[in-house]
């Protein structure tokens, strides 16, 4: 009896290597054939700008720094997004201007309804000045979706983050 508990046993640690062996082997293969980058906080948008982690720290910074926060909307899966980002990451003028907001991408819904004042849809960019007020007023070219911006709209965008900062030094 005590004879067949041992084989048992030593049945048990040898497939146990073995199995051990081959999900090595697994981890190996993925790693060497595509090695994913860990994510930063500017999920694209600009890795050399410095991005905040979350809508809280996002309005902290922004009311004791005295700049204009800007919260990009989007999500990774979607075209409109991801077509958005590319432009917005390769336009030099606006990396440059953009260096002198808070910057927040959020891939995901806040509470705070201020920040979908006419619905949520992505992608979105709304502007808060440091009295944490959204800037309503500096809207996109749409009707419909008034803070929705496409590639197209990247000169828009653009003069929109240079309003921001005029607002800011005019009103506060």
């Amino acid at each position: 009896m005590e004879k067949s508990y041992v084989s048992m046993f030593l049945l048990l640690i040898v497939i146990s290597c073995a199995l051990a062996k081959d999900a090595g082997k697994k981890d190996s293969k993925d790693t060497t054939a595509k090695p994913k980058l860990p994510q930063t906080l500017s999920r694209g948008w600009g890795d050399q700008l410095i991005w905040t982690q979350t809508y809280e720290e996002a309005l902290f910074r922004a009311k004791h720094s005295q700049k204009p926060l800007m919260i990009i909307h989007h999500l990774e899966d979607c075209p409109h997004s991801q077509a958005l980002k590319k432009v917005f990451a390769e336009h030099k003028d606006i990396q440059k201007l953009a260096e002198k907001f808070i910057l927040l991408n959020l891939v995901y819904e806040t509470t705070d309804k201020n920040l979908a004042p006419d619905g949520q849809y992505v992608p979105r960019v709304l502007f808060i000045d440091p009295s944490l007020t959204v800037r309503a007023d500096i809207t996109g070219r749409y009707s419909n979706r008034l803070y929705a911006y496409e590639p197209s709209d990247i000169s828009l965008l653009y003069s929109n983050m240079q309003k921001a900062l005029k607002l800011l030094k005019t009103e506060l």
